[in-house]
């Protein structure tokens, strides 16, 4: 959820401020794809960045619950953090496929079908 939501957050604001730059691209022969490449590019840096900070203070600032529990149930350390490992790669994967996504199927509707951007787009 949390990077759907910065995704859209950032889509919103990068479409709204550099608005002047996507329809400079559209005038020179861009495709809105590629028009809108640098935005979506670091849409998707900010709305990833939070899953990967997570893992890189995973089992240093915080012992997670799920390699908590196993090691505490007596299972070796370093199957519970295989198994932490895996789940987080899961997580980001998870997260990353849905981003991408929303980026790939949202960036379009700030366009009409003759590939002009939308006026309802506020300044």
């Amino acid at each position: 959820m949390t990077g759907i939501s910065l995704g859209v957050k950032s889509l919103l604001e990068g479409m709204t401020t550099q608005k002047a730059l996507v329809e400079e691209a559209l005038i020179l022969g861009a495709t809105p794809q590629a028009a809108t490449r640098k935005i979506i590019n670091s849409t998707f840096d900010v709305a990833i960045m939070p899953t990967i900070q997570s893992m890189v203070g995973m089992g240093i600032v915080f012992l997670p619950g799920m390699m908590t529990g196993q090691i505490l149930s007596g299972t070796s350390p370093t199957t519970a953090i295989a198994y932490q490992i895996a789940i987080m790669f899961g997580i980001l994967g998870a997260v990353a496929l849905t981003v991408i996504l929303l980026l790939q199927l949202g960036y379009r509707t700030f366009f009409n079908k003759e590939d002009q951007l939308n006026e309802d787009i506020s300044e």
